[in-house]
């Protein structure tokens, strides 16, 4: 009697790997200068940080580290987000340290050295309140009694970098930002995530039959401002396209995406992964719906080359200043028809199912600029 085949076994997916946000970083690399400059040797190869959030202690690798001849000491780590598709994997971040002087406002004084961005509003560096705050609950305990330190924190690709972000858009200019509210990299756009996603798009749908998207944190943010319910929303990350038919399938009937409009325009030209290393073509798509509209031609031509959608909207909003039009409204309230349009069309497609979609757009300065009739509908029924 021959024995049965064996039964394949389905593998158990993986799941994504976490990694660290910049500031994390930027804090170990600022310890081990700080180590070096009180005279402990050699480098350590690692740091102990502290998250702060979440509240743990992890362990950072050190690259490099050495006292300099001007009597500060340079400490330098690597980025590592995780399982993120993160343009800043790998990069270099540089801390410099040296001793503070007498009349030094603070123990600890922070400074934004080459590819730290500047924010344009406040000509500050963009180091922002998390990575403050780390920097100071990890740095101060090894502090003598009385002393002082400055700490420079740099990254030499960071205003290379910072020409493939959205940056700009925000207001930040030269470099990147130490942003972000917590230690953790979750991995957002890798593609072992979408599965927790869609579980997550699930229980929701589970219990409304009308939902928001929130494409990235601002979206989720400025989403119960239009009176929406915070149990309705769903955040997207750069996966909207799966949700979008996973949501269809799970029997939803309308769906709100709230979003800037740098992000949200992809799907106006059919690009239902939002994610820059998957695809672009804002500025083409918001000439195209110019073009359309009856933009003059050398407009259309400035929308095309501007450097971001968002300075193509000032292009915008600086035209209806000077000659009393309208081109902002009749070009977003288009822009928002045919998102509507487009991504009604593409669940209908993948799904075999109709699904009403509306959508909100708002700019930079995170205020609503569009919002299509759809969407109006869906927040007059709240």
């Amino acid at each position: 009697m021959t024995a049965p085949f064996p039964q394949p076994v389905s593998p158990q997916p993986t799941l994504p790997r976490s990694g660290y946000t910049l500031p994390v970083f930027a804090c170990a690399s600022a310890i081990a200068a700080l180590q070096q400059l009180l005279g402990e040797a050699p480098c350590p190869s690692s740091v102990s940080v502290h998250l702060i959030n979440p509240g743990q202690t992890v362990e950072i690798p050190i690259e490099q580290g050495a006292q300099l001849p001007d009597g500060s000491a340079l400490a330098i780590t690597r980025s590592d987000p995780g399982d993120n598709l993160d343009l800043t994997r790998d990069t270099p971040i540089w801390a410099v340290v040296t001793w503070g002087n007498p009349t030094q406002a603070e123990p600890i004084h922070l400074e934004g050295g080459e590819g730290i961005g500047r924010n344009l509003e406040s000509d500050r560096p963009a180091i922002y309140r998390y990575a403050q705050q780390l920097l100071q609950t990890n740095l101060e305990p090894l502090l003598p009694e009385g002393r002082a330190i400055r700490v420079t924190v740099i990254l030499p690709e960071g205003r290379a970098l910072a020409q493939r972000t959205s940056n700009a858009a925000f207001g930040i200019v030269d470099g990147l930002s130490l942003l972000g509210t917590g230690g953790i990299a979750q991995p957002l756009s890798a593609p072992g995530q979408l599965e927790q996603f869609r579980q997550t798009l699930r229980e929701t749908a589970a219990q409304y039959g009308d939902i928001v998207f929130c494409v990235g944190e601002n979206g989720l943010d400025l989403a119960p401002s239009l009176g929406i319910d915070p149990e309705r929303r769903v955040k997207t990350a750069n996966w909207i396209g799966p949700l979008l038919v996973e949501a269809a399938l799970c029997g939803v009937k309308s769906i709100l995406l709230v979003g800037y409009h740098g992000k949200l325009i992809k799907l106006a030209g059919g690009i239902f992964h939002t994610h820059h290393h998957v695809a672009d073509g804002r500025q083409e798509i918001l000439a195209a719906i110019a073009a359309t509209q009856g933009l003059p031609q050398a407009d259309v031509e400035h929308l095309f080359n501007a450097p971001t959608v968002e300075a193509g909207l000032t292009h915008l909003r600086h035209l209806d200043a000077q000659q009393g039009s309208q081109w902002v409204g009749t070009l977003y309230n288009a822009l928002a028809a045919k998102i509507d349009a487009r991504t009604g069309a593409y669940i209908q497609t993948h799904s075999d199912r109709a699904v009403t979609v509306g959508t909100a757009l708002f700019d930079r300065a995170r205020q609503f600029i569009a919002i299509s009739d759809p969407a109006r509908s869906y927040l007059s029924g709240l």
